[in-house]
């Protein structure tokens, strides 16, 4: 028997819901979606057309729900059904502070999930009584008589004529009421003990699946590339079985640890329509460092609507903040050495054989920025001088990224800026445990303009190297890896070339 059928029996008093106070409900949600590959509105459609009916515990990300509500309560013993609660909480995760009585406890609880659906009710009325209308080419026939079977879209129905199957789609079934235990909204039950009769404010907060956040960034770069305009958009998704009205929220960017589950298999159906809810631009989220993380509060309340997704400003516009853009020649790509020394002649890590193009700015207070950025997908635009449209030009992803931090992206490969890497000698002396290679690298500017062009190369073959030749000034980066900045004449050619020794 359900824990609120045995209490009620027990001659326990079960309570009623009164009217919630004020600031009822609050909501922080944590986020590990990762942008490159997390399409919340995919999750809405599998949930929407039942594909996925557990698509909620495939969210990557949880939230934590508190709630004020206030019960009629009598002194002594009663039943308190919690009712509008998450479809997919935690029942472990549930804590209970009576803000009326200190002194309450709650001396069982249970989570009551087993809502109504067209095939639990069948279930339940096997071997009762049913009417059956059911379509049959143009015409309706009525069936009438007792459930035998309800099983893999039939109906095994006894009638006055005998045992008949007929199939379930389609057909309006007619039952006398619903069976007892049977709920429409998931409902913890408590079984609560208070020494104090009359209204009491009880607060109760419990972690549920199927809410999660990401971060979106729009960059509008100026005509010469030396400054943006940057917007900040938080996408919510929503599949924790219910809405939350008029709520608090509160979002969390950080690494949190969790213990998790054997992972699940996740349906990877195509990608539903567009946005389905957008707040009107306003005033963001205030941020604040919360323990290793950070912490963005809703100055305001807010509806977060149930299967759904909606966007909300994380901070206002910034405009005009500084950046800068590289063109980045890097054919050695980040590979270094290994156990031994790189003899072999042709040996070359490949890396890209283009010029990619990047953009770097300073998340800092002097450049109009300085909050701390969740990590998320930063889309870039560029004004078309022609006609004034923005035209998209690149997208990339960046880490959470604090303030004081520079962040780069990189919005794709130079269509005009060639390069071409070629080692024109190259020696080993195994006596010696000596080896030379000479490289020479050109950089082509097809432009009209001039164009800076950094070329980055990675002294892969041994960890003891001495460049002992070189036409240009060069920088080094790090234990293995030089960078030369070249500045191209428009149709012009930059030339690298230098020789390295190895030991070992």
């Amino acid at each position: 028997m359900p824990l609120m059928s045995s209490l009620v029996a027990a001659g326990v008093l079960a309570t009623t819901l009164a009217a919630d106070p004020p600031d009822a409900t609050s909501v922080t949600i944590y986020s590990s979606a990762d942008p490159a590959g997390f399409d919340p509105q995919r999750y809405v459609e599998q949930q929407r057309n039942g594909w996925t009916p557990n698509a909620a515990w495939q969210v990557p990300g949880f939230g934590v729900v508190k709630q004020l509500r206030r019960f009629d309560l009598q002194a002594g013993r009663n039943t308190v059904s919690f009712t509008d609660v998450a479809a997919f909480l935690d029942p472990t995760t549930v804590s209970f502070i009576d803000m009326t009585d200190s002194k309450a406890s709650v001396l069982e609880q249970s989570f009551q999930f087993d809502l109504v659906s067209p095939s639990k009710l069948l279930e339940k009325y096997l071997d009762q009584r049913i009417r059956a209308l059911v379509p049959m080419g143009d015409d309706v026939v009525v069936r009438e008589g007792v459930l035998l079977s309800a099983n893999q879209g039939s109906l095994v129905i006894r009638t006055k004529d005998g045992i008949e199957m007929v199939s379930a789609q389609g057909a309006s079934i007619s039952l006398a009421e619903l069976p007892e235990g049977f709920l429409t909204r998931p409902t913890l039950v408590w079984d609560l003990m208070t020494s104090k009769g009359g209204a009491h404010d009880i607060r109760t907060t419990y972690q549920t699946a199927g809410l999660t956040w990401r971060a979106d960034y729009n960059l509008v770069i100026n005509a010469d590339d030396t400054q943006a305009d940057l917007t900040a958009w938080v996408t919510l998704l929503n599949l924790s079985g219910i809405a939350y009205p008029d709520a608090q929220l509160k979002l969390v960017a950080g690494d949190v640890q969790r213990v998790q589950p054997q992972p699940r298999a996740v349906n990877t159906m195509a990608r539903g329509g567009a946005v389905e809810m957008m707040a009107d631009a306003a005033p963001g989220f205030e941020e604040q460092s919360f323990f290793e993380y950070h912490l963005y509060t809703l100055p305001r309340r807010t509806d977060i609507a149930s299967n759904s997704t909606q966007q909300l400003t994380l901070f206002p516009s910034v405009s005009g903040a500084t950046i800068e853009k590289e063109l980045l020649y890097q054919p050695t790509g980040m590979a270094g050495w290994g156990r031994d020394p790189w003899t072999q002649p042709g040996f070359i890590p490949t890396g890209p054989n283009k010029i990619g193009v990047f953009v770097s700015f300073k998340n800092d207070d002097e450049n109009r920025l300085g909050m701390p950025l969740p990590k998320g997908r930063i889309r870039a635009y560029k004004q078309d001088p022609k006609d004034g449209t923005l035209e998209f030009i690149g997208e990339d992803l960046i880490d959470h990224t604090p303030r004081n931090e520079m962040v780069r992206i990189k919005l794709g490969d130079s269509f005009d800026v060639v390069g071409e890497r070629k080692v024109v000698d190259f020696t080993v002396d195994t006596n010696r445990k000596i080896m030379t290679e000479t490289v020479e690298i050109q950089v082509r500017n097809q432009k009209n303009v001039i164009q800076n062009v950094v070329v980055r190369e990675n002294l892969y073959r041994w960890k003891t190297w001495e460049i002992v030749e070189r036409n240009e000034a060069f920088e080094k980066v790090n234990a293995n890896t030089v960078e030369w900045r070249l500045k191209i004449a428009p149709e012009g050619t930059g030339t690298v070339r230098y020789k390295v020794q190895y030991s070992w």
